[in-house]
């Protein structure tokens, strides 16, 4: 896509791009077993060439056996006089042997137009029921949605933390050098990383220390619209950038930071406030 197409409604895609953010609904990538149990409790916000857009929360909890996650934001300033929202999402699940295994994932969001929630109930791996409500007119030219895509997937809250196997440094290249496939209810994609450097950041409340910075790439796979210029911008957009710290007490890394380039400035989502605390360990309990 060009930056004509782009710039032909700019804040329709300045706010499709930076609603995502504050919603939560592009926090990607997969974990793959938890250690240890932390909490996080974060506020972000998001810009748009420097302007405030919009405002977000996050929280996360790890514990022995099961976890959750949950964000909330929205548009806000002048980027809200153009197109107005709010979003929220919500994953739970368990702990099995290390891993994080979503069970359920809710998303809403509203607008000055309408509102729409997404669930997904979800088996190690697989999506067994999703719903849309209400639900969406059928569209000829969204390429559909298999059973096959709905395997091996993860829902796009669980996908938010990328895990760090092993037992080794958190925060190394190699933690970069991976992908998942996502199923947010609608649509089916694939995220890719890869390294870019390490850097220092610092929160206003919270966090201070060093952030691993991973390029991102998205590709649609299917629920998708093919002509819609946002899903064209992303899939060829190779400046997208996370920078991710980690959950204390976990090898759980979340993003700190997302910047995405578009016509009209780079849009970013950071962390504001960044509180992450260790569990205590539980005691044995002795007669």
């Amino acid at each position: 896509m060009t930056a004509k197409c782009a710039v032909s409604h700019p804040p329709r895609l300045a706010s499709r791009l930076v609603f995502s953010l504050c919603a939560g609904a592009c926090l990607w990538l997969a974990p793959q077993a938890a250690s240890a149990q932390g909490r996080l409790d974060a506020q972000y916000e998001a810009t748009l060439a420097g302007i405030p857009v919009g405002k977000g929360a996050w929280t996360i909890e790890i514990g022995d056996d099961t976890f959750s996650a949950a964000a909330q934001g929205g548009t806000a300033g002048l980027l809200k006089a153009f197109s107005g929202g709010t979003g929220s999402g919500a994953s739970q699940g368990r702990v099995v042997n290390g891993a994080l295994v979503a069970n359920a994932y809710t998303a809403t969001t509203t607008t000055q137009k309408k509102s729409e929630t997404i669930r997904l109930v979800l088996t190690n791996g697989n999506v067994k029921d999703f719903s849309i409500d209400p639900a969406p007119p059928v569209d000829p030219d969204r390429i559909v949605v298999t059973d096959a895509h709905r395997k091996n997937v993860l829902d796009p809250m669980t996908g938010s933390m990328l895990r760090v196997p092993g037992n080794g440094e958190v925060l190394s290249p190699d933690s970069c050098r991976t992908g998942a496939g996502i199923f947010d209810g609608r649509m089916r994609y694939d995220l890719k990383l890869d390294y870019k450097r390490m850097e220092m950041v610092k929160a206003e409340r919270g966090y201070h220390g060093p952030a691993l910075v991973c390029a991102i790439y998205f590709t649609p796979v299917a629920g998708y619209i093919p002509d819609r210029p946002v899903i064209k911008y992303l899939a060829t957009e190779r400046k997208i950038e996370i920078a991710f710290v980690p959950i204390a007490g976990t090898r759980v890394l979340v993003p700190f930071r997302m910047t995405i380039p578009t016509p009209l400035g780079q849009a970013m989502l950071e962390a504001t406030s960044f509180v992450t605390t260790a569990a205590p360990p539980r005691v044995a309990k002795t007669n």
